[in-house]
This record gives C-alpha cells, sequence and structure tokens, in this order.
C-alpha cells in the first residue's frame, strides 16, 4: 500500500535514521517504537505528506486515504460536538449534493429519449450507488457510535466544543479520523487523552478495523493488544520485526545479546590484528603479512550494537515522617456544582501503605474528590486527613508552578538532599533531560517537559501521601518504569489517578470506581477488576452508573466491609423495625412493595434497551454488506429501532431516578 525506500532525515550533522525501507501492507497493525528523539513523530509526518524526508522516496497509491492524529493540534470552538464530527462526512454531503442536483434536474427535463438524459440518468444511478457502498445512510447512526465508544453522552452532543478541554476536543479529532475511514491510520501518542474504557473501545475499533494502522503509544498494554508488527528505528536505521510488541521485547533483547557476542569476538579479532601488525611491523620477512593484515583492519566494518536505555535506574522516596494508620477517611461526601452533582454518599477509608487506584470515566469525579481531599474546593459532608500526614501532589497544573527564570538543573538542586545530589544528572536523565537538556530554563520547557519536571521534584520530596493525577501522560516507557519502581517501594500511602492499565498493574491493591456519582470500591489489582466489569457484561465503565449499588463502609477492627445500599448488614437480617425507626412495619411494608415494584419497571425497561441494542447491532452489519446498502426496509427499520431505543433510554432515566427517590427515603 505505502512504500518507504532509502529514506533519511537530518537535523544536524549525525542523521535522524538513514536507509529506512520498508512496506505498509494492508491490514497491518504496526507499532512504531523507540526512544525518545529517535524520530517516531517525524516518521509519521512523512508519511502523511507534512514533512519532507532529506532523502528518499515515500510511494503512496492516488487513491490511498490517509488519516493523521499529531500529539498536538490546532482545533475549532465555532461548533458544537455532533457538527464538528459531522466534518468528517464532508466529501459523502458533497455527493449528495450532486445527487441531489442531478435529481432535480431529471424531474425538470422532458428529453426521456436524449442520449444526454440516458447518460445522466447512468451517471445518477452509479454515484447513487457508491454513495450507498460509502455507508451515507448510515452515517449518523456511525457518528453516534463512535462518540459514545470515545466516552461522549448524547447529552454532549448538542454542547459547543468550546465547552471541552483540550482532551476531549483531541477526542473529537480522533472520530473525525475513525469515522473518515481512511485506508491507512497514523495515530501519534492517541491513548494520552483516553481513560481506560475508551482506551478498550479504540482497541476493539482498531482490530475491526480495514485499515492498516501505524501507531506510537507508550502504553503498553495498548499497542501489544493492537499490533502484529513493530517497527523500531534504533542507531538511525528502521528495524523490521513482524511480530507484535510484547514478543518484539524479546527478539530484540535476543538480537542484542548476539549483537554484544559479535562485537566482543570483532574486537579480540582486530585486537589480535594489532598486535601482529605492531610486532611485526619492521620484521622485512613478516611485511607481506603485516600489510595484508592492515588492508583487513581498514575493510571491517565496526559492529554496532543497538540503543538501550540507560535509565534503567532505581529512584526512592527519601524517608519520611510514619503517618495515622487511616490518612484518608470520607463518610458521605457529596460535591454539588450548580445543579450538578458530581458525586454522592462517597463513604471510604485508605489504610496506610495503600496504593489504590482512581478510575472511571473522564468527568465522573476522580480528580475532584482529589480536590477535596487537597482542601481546594468545598464539599460537604465529612472528609478526614489522618495524622502527621505530609501529601505530595502531582496534577498537570503542578507544571505551570514551576520558577521559570531556573534551569531543569537548578530546579531539582534545590530540592534535592544528601547523597541523591550526587546522582542528579542520572534522574534528569532518567526523565529525558540528559546532556545538554539539563541547562534548558524552565520558561522554554513545553508542557510535557514542565509535567515531567515536577514530577522528579515530587520524587525528591519527603511525603507520606501520594496524590498523584496522570501522572504518565508525558512520560515514555523507561521514564515510567522508574516511576513505578520508585511507588512500589515507596513506604507510604499513594492515591493514583490513571488510564494507564500497564503501569498500574502490580502496583494497586484496590480499585475505586467512578461512575454515576457513586464510587465503588473493587478489592483486587487492575487486571482483577478489569475482569470482574468483563464478567458482568459492561464492557464500558459507567454504562449502567445509575445502578451502582452505593459504598457503606462498616468498620471493624480497622477492616472495611462494603454493603450495596439496597440491603443491610448480616447482623441487621431483615427485621422492618431494624431498617429504620421513623416506618412503621406497615408504612415499611409498603415502601419496600413500591421499591419492588420500581426496580421490576428498571429491570423490564433495561431488557428492552438491551434487545433494541442487539437488533441495531445486527442491522448495522447487514448495512455494511453492499447489497443490502439500498434496501429501505432495513433503513426503515433501523431507525425506527433507533427512535425507540431513544424513547426507551429516557424512559428508563425517570425509572431510575424515581427509584432512587424511593432508596432515599
Amino acid at each position: 500500500m505505502i512504500s518507504v525506500e532509502g529514506l533519511k532525515v537530518e537535523f544536524g550533522v549525525k542523521p535522524l535514521f538513514a536507509d529506512a525501507s520498508f512496506v505498509i501492507n494492508d491490514r497491518d497493525r504496526i507499532a512504531l517504537v523507540g526512544k525518545n528523539g529517535a524520530g517516531k513523530s517525524t516518521m509519521l509526518k512523512i508519511l502523511c505528506g507534512q514533512q519532507k524526508p532529506t532523502a528518499g522516496m515515500v510511494s503512496i497509491p492516488n487513491d490511498c486515504r490517509i488519516g493523521y492524529l499529531p500529539q498536538v493540534m490546532i482545533l475549532q470552538d465555532d461548533t458544537t460536538v455532533r457538527e464538528e464530527a459531522q466534518k468528517a462526512f464532508a466529501d459523502i454531503t458533497k455527493m449528495k449534493e450532486r445527487l441531489d442536483r442531478m435529481n432535480n434536474e431529471l424531474a425538470e427535463r422532458t428529453d426521456y429519449e436524449s442520449e444526454s438524459y440516458l447518460a445522466l440518468i447512468e451517471k445518477y444511478t452509479t454515484e447513487h450507488e457508491r454513495y450507498l457502498m460509502m455507508g451515507a445512510e448510515s452515517r449518523e447512526a456511525e457518528l453516534e457510535r463512535t462518540l459514545i465508544g470515545l466516552g461522549f453522552l448524547r447529552s454532549d452532543f448538542e454542547r459547543p466544543t468550546s465547552e471541552f478541554s483540550g482532551g476531549w476536543r483531541m477526542r473529537i479529532e480522533l472520530a473525525k479520523i475513525l469515522l473518515q475511514k481512511p485506508d491507512v491510520l497514523l495515530l501519534d501518542e492517541p491513548t494520552n487523552h483516553l481513560d481506560i474504557e475508551s482506551i478498550q473501545w479504540l482497541e476493539q475499533f482498531l482490530a475491526q478495523s480495514a485499515s492498516a494502522v501505524v501507531l506510537v503509544s507508550h502504553d503498553r498494554a495498548f499497542i501489544n493488544n493492537v499490533s502484529n508488527r513493530t517497527l523500531e528505528i534504533s542507531c538511525g536505521r528502521v528495524i523490521d520485526y513482524k511480530v507484535k510488541y510484547n514478543e518484539y521485547v524479546v527478539l530484540r533483547q535476543e538480537r542484542r545479546e548476539q549483537q554484544i557476542r559479535a562485537y566482543e569476538n570483532q574486537q579480540k579479532e582486530m585486537a589480535e590484528m594489532k598486535d601482529f601488525i605492531e610486532r611485526f611491523r619492521y620484521k622485512a620477512t613478516k611485511a607481506v603479512q603485516v600489510q595484508q593484515k592492515i588492508k583487513q583492519l581498514e575493510k571491517i566494518v565496526p559492529i554496532e550494537i543497538d540503543e538501550v536505555d540507560n535509565s534503567a535506574m532505581h529512584l526512592k522516596f527519601p524517608p519520611c515522617l510514619r503517618s495515622g494508620d487511616y490518612p484518608v477517611i470520607c463518610d458521605e461526601v457529596r460535591k454539588d456544582y450548580g445543579a450538578h452533582t458530581v458525586f454522592d454518599h462517597v463513604t471510604l477509608t485508605i489504610k496506610r501503605g495503600e496504593k489504590v487506584a482512581f478510575v472511571g470515566k473522564n468527568g465522573e469525579g476522580k480528580s475532584t474528590l482529589v480536590k477535596c481531599i487537597m482542601g481546594e474546593i468545598p464539599f460537604t459532608g465529612e472528609l478526614k486527613i489522618g495524622h502527621n500526614i505530609q501529601i505530595g501532589y502531582f496534577a498537570q497544573n503542578q507544571a505551570q508552578l514551576l520558577d521559570e527564570s531556573l534551569t531543569v538543573f537548578q530546579t531539582i538542586d534545590n530540592v534535592a538532599k544528601g547523597d541523591i545530589r550526587l546522582r542528579i544528572n542520572d534522574i534528569l536523565g532518567a526523565f529525558m533531560f540528559g546532556g545538554e537538556e539539563s541547562d534548558k530554563k524552565v520558561k522554554v520547557l513545553s508542557g510535557g517537559e514542565r509535567s515531567r519536571l515536577a514530577m522528579i521534584r515530587l520524587l525528591l520530596e519527603p511525603v507520606n501521601l501520594l496524590i498523584l493525577d496522570e501522572p504518565t501522560n508525558h512520560l515514555d516507557m523507561p521514564s515510567k518504569d522508574v516511576l513505578k519502581e520508585a511507588i512500589k517501594a515507596f513506604d507510604g500511602t499513594a492515591i493514583i489517578v490513571s488510564h494507564d492499565r500497564e503501569f498500574l498493574d502490580g502496583l494497586v491493591t484496590k480499585v475505586y470506581e467512578f461512575g454515576g456519582g457513586r464510587v465503588r470500591e473493587h478489592l483486587g489489582g487492575i487486571y482483577d477488576f478489569l475482569r470482574t466489569k468483563q464478567i458482568s457484561e459492561l464492557n464500558e465503565l459507567g454504562k449502567q452508573s445509575d445502578s451502582f449499588p452505593k459504598v457503606n463502609s462498616q468498620f471493624s477492627q480497622g477492616k472495611p466491609t462494603v454493603y450495596p445500599k439496597e440491603t443491610v448488614s448480616p447482623q441487621q437480617g431483615n427485621n422492618p423495625e431494624t431498617l429504620s425507626k421513623a416506618l412503621s412495619y406497615a408504612e415499611h411494608k409498603e415502601q419496600q412493595k413500591r421499591i419492588k415494584r420500581g426496580e421490576k419497571a428498571v429491570k423490564e425497561s433495561e431488557a428492552k434497551i438491551e434487545k433494541m441494542e442487539q437488533r441495531l447491532k445486527e442491522l448495522d452489519e447487514l448495512l455494511m454488506v453492499p447489497e443490502n446498502a439500498s434496501d429501505m426496509t432495513l433503513v426503515t427499520e433501523y431507525t425506527s429501532t433507533k427512535r425507540s431505543l431513544d424513547e426507551e433510554v429516557e424512559r428508563w432515566e425517570k425509572l431510575s431516578e424515581e427509584l432512587e427517590k424511593l432508596l432515599n427515603e
């Protein structure tokens, strides 16, 4: 599909890469890997035509369409989410306008037997068939499916894009690219602004897509799940591994070990030649052999060993004071923004030494609860910070509080104490500030570089409660490993807000899921949590968030026992008198009947929704078949089913609200 031959890029004396040759085939899922600065983003820009190489050729067929998602984009803010996403269908819209013009012309003309009229009919027929094959009739359904998959709610579709953060607007751009169905997708760090469920949706989308994919990502789990081939940029060369990322890591290690052995043998051979030359240089009887050895030595091409990150170092947080047994206790915490309730009835306890994760869809309140813990925003309910707590807090805006007049080295030197001062250069190198980078002023650093610098500062501060809000967004894989190892060895308590499954794996022992205004506790690691969600057939976190049980913690000997809201503890049994002193037995009985009727109505509505969603999925698959694209019966059924689904979802929301009121009475 795309052929790259002899590609070379120079930004200075040493080429970024040279003599790069490879082919991107249909259905390839290529992970483009290499250390930071190796040229991954540059390669993507060359493939999409945004940048010219110093030498070499990129051959792209004329009918090959390329979709490119860069790390940073200039976004427009003058439309709604739906209108912006509909720009992906610009070609289809133009085609529809041409069809309408031809249709009007056919209706107005009366020269039915003329050659031009027959030619117009043939042109209209051909164009209309092409229009249907492009899936034009189901584009709105596809648009909604894609936006919802990337985390948007239906209520977001008519909101102006200016109301959304930069990360959400990047999702809109990603949706536009996916809806265009290009032949080749070039994705540069697509997961930076996605949460766990959106990343999983994108994985499934790319697996089912007919497009070839070339992606750059620091999310190990994501690239391993998506890729079937790995291109590595190392030592200025592009090495092609016909395997997925995890297998590439093993092959690369074997390749490097072979290179080291070959390099050592070559060095030994060269040393023997040099020794022979020095010993017999002035001996006339050995003159011919000496000249032969000199020529052989000159012809030897030194073996290069693949670059390896020397940042695989060990860091440890400095010693800190011992904190109280329970650094954070929340009891019935609630946060409202105007009429909108972010979360309610949040009751949880985090014990000393625990490493916990906050996960859920963006906008469900993870960062908001962190701000409540930090005391940055008001809330209702009770939130206690334990005895002797020293908090180390990392958030994106922390990076903006750095002193811009200092250099990178000075920023770290000011907080480093003791023996760690001797290792500042090693630490900076581990986080991509090696060499001349350490002499840069903070004011010239990009947002990502500032975030990394703020993270290094945090690593050197003596704290006993770490709160990290999306700490890995601007770190490459080796840097993430350094941070992960440091947190694992950390004696204190850690709260980590992250969508990076690989980073959380083996690090946290408890997961708090945010969704539908509730916070639910899950014991175990991140993959235990994901397996639980898959078992209960929730492909997206928060999809049934209104039915989440409330988390109520009863503390017995320091161990929380979680009971869903609609039940009581085993000690209480089912005696109505213990459920509420305010209700008589008769009142309680009537209340229970109303709750049962409400629960039954909600379940029946959910069953209808599930059935209609399944039918819409079947209709989608049928309409994707070219011969069914013009079947108006299927199109009509799709439209009516979708309308019924929207009505039923509204009914379900009302029923759920009524049930919620009954449960709270």
